[in-house]
């Protein structure tokens, strides 16, 4: 059987209870989203409590199955305590960044713990590279680290259809929140995991690039 850490658990559980919170109430949801007019307005919160609102079950659940898969791994590496601050680091990094790209759009807004949960698969990749992971359908063992970085790939094509208020800017603030955060905790795998470190950093790249040519 799997041994979930109890602080997986508790984010877990706060991250379904805001979101059920969320799903229900309408006037809850619109007040803690993101949303740029009203964070520059003042209401700063929402920078953290989006982080815990998603837009239906399947949101909640894929970044809830996500967080459970990787969220152990750091743990085991740093304990309770950096684990958190890797998480908050990299969801409030998500918020950040998305106020840097839509900070002259005020009705722009987005939820979901995404920020913070690729913060922490980044995190893990770094810390063990050579996981692996078997997604539906493919009954072959994936590097986790193509998953990381397809996982961006894909936020890049969500930012330019805006197709739905998933935080797909926040992906990337809350990737390199993880990826910073992670490294500035262990500096020696610059060292140690010099190509990962590379790897990890290309979608990051891309992205910043795509915007300096005006394709985001």
């Amino acid at each position: 059987m799997y041994n979930i850490e109890i602080v997986t658990i508790i984010i877990i559980a706060v991250n379904a209870l805001v979101s059920f919170k969320g799903f229900k109430d309408d006037n809850f949801f619109e007040r803690y989203k993101f949303q740029v007019g009203p964070i520059k307005a003042g209401q700063k919160d929402r920078m953290l409590t989006s982080g815990f609102l998603h837009v239906d079950m399947a949101h909640l659940f894929m970044n809830m199955l996500t967080l459970f898969f990787f969220a152990d791994v750091v743990i085991n590496w740093f304990g309770t305590l950096q684990f958190l601050i890797i998480y908050f680091v990299s969801l409030i990094a998500g918020s950040l960044l998305a106020m840097f790209f839509h900070k002259d759009e005020p009705y722009y807004s987005a939820v979901g713990a995404s920020g913070a949960v690729v913060g922490v698969l980044y995190a893990a990749i770094l810390l063990q590279p050579d996981m692996s992971l078997y997604l539906m359908f493919i009954p072959i063992p994936i590097p986790a680290y193509i998953v990381g970085i397809g996982y961006l790939l894909y936020s890049i094509y969500g930012m330019k259809s805006r197709s739905s208020n998933i935080g797909h800017t926040a992906h990337f603030g809350g990737a390199i929140g993880g990826y910073v955060t992670t490294l500035l905790l262990l500096p020696n795998l610059l060292v140690t995991e010099t190509l990962m470190v590379i790897l990890l950093a290309i979608p990051i790249i891309i992205l910043f690039v795509m915007d300096k040519m005006g394709k985001i």
